[in-house]
């Protein structure tokens, strides 16, 4: 139990030193964090937490590792980010440490979506993707609108009255998950560090209220909020910048814009709530190719909302 601590510690210690030094750093923090744990006294920066995460966050001394960029959220923003940033920096000759929490077991189990893809970021980030092997296999090959005015009637819109947007010649048919793992392959061959399976529980804060980089969540916390003898504290990844691509509704998004007054005086978020099924169709009714979206039905004249259906090969 000792020995992952140290390896922690270790990790800690040894990151100003170069490219290699951190690569294993990353490794025996990963060790560290996914082997047995103990408590343990760190270097933890003081920091100042202002908001509903005041308390035991500043009572515990924690382990600390250093980055350039730390950045929470293994989805296609996070993802892209990372990697550019490096990409930015071997531009520029310099040397600049990204890493990435990520809350899943592993990158792409959280991400449960298909998706009709644009690929001119893509394009932008990895003009070769192709060659790379991005999993970009189904192109669209035709799409229709419908508008549903009952459950048993479907009109086709004419392509040419359809916006822009509804427009998908050039895009794929994708699984997002896939893509997003294939993003991950690609930061690591850069030398991003990702940490799968970590939730970043709470933001840390310099001494002027500046946010200086998260904390990952503490564990050995039993139901009722006490600490059980397997407690440890979470550590903190430090961050000259720090960048939150936890989606929408994320927790530390939340809290930040809470903190600083973000949402005062702004137009409101809004959201829409889904359901997305997979089916097997047969082949004989399988369009690979094919993007099919409606409006109406059942859905009532002053409610905004509609459908979709995608076929992707498989």
């Amino acid at each position: 139990m000792a020995h992952a601590m140290l390896a922690a510690g270790h990790a800690a210690r040894v990151l100003a030193v170069g490219p290699a030094s951190r690569r294993r750093a990353a490794r025996a923090v990963r060790s560290a964090l996914s082997g047995p744990w103990a408590t343990a006294s760190g270097t933890a920066r003081h920091a100042a937490p202002r908001g509903w995460w005041r308390g035991l966050s500043s009572q515990v001394e924690r382990e600390q590792m250093e980055y350039d960029v730390v950045i929470v959220g293994a989805g296609p923003a996070g993802l892209g980010a990372a990697i550019r940033a490096k990409q930015a920096a071997a531009e520029r000759g310099a040397e600049l440490s990204v890493c990435v929490v990520e809350k899943g077991a592993e990158v792409g189990s959280h991400i449960l979506s298909g998706n009709v893809f644009e690929p001119r970021a893509l394009s932008e980030l990895f003009p070769n993707w192709r060659e790379l092997g991005a999993p970009l296999e189904t192109e669209v090959t035709n799409d229709c609108l419908y508008w549903l005015p009952t459950g048993n009637r479907a009109v086709k819109v004419p392509h040419m009255l359809l916006p822009p947007q509804m427009h998908q010649e050039g895009n794929f048919i994708i699984s997002l998950g896939r893509l997003c793992q294939w993003l991950a392959e690609q930061a690591e061959g850069l030398g991003v560090d990702i940490f799968p399976g970590f939730a970043a529980s709470e933001p840390v804060f310099g001494p002027e209220g500046e946010l200086a980089g998260i904390q990952l969540a503490d564990v050995g916390i039993a139901k009722d909020g006490k600490q059980k003898d397997s407690f440890a504290p979470g550590m903190q990844l430090m961050g000259r910048q720090t960048i939150l691509a936890e989606g929408c509704r994320g927790s530390l998004s939340e809290a930040l814009m809470e903190t600083y007054g973000l949402r005062k005086g702004v137009c409101p978020q809004h959201y829409g709530l889904g359901i997305k099924e997979v089916w097997e169709v047969a082949p004989e009714k399988h369009q690979a190719g094919l993007v099919v979206h409606s409006i109406g039905w059942p859905l009532n004249q002053w409610t905004y909302g509609g459908g979709f259906i995608h076929y992707i090969k498989t």
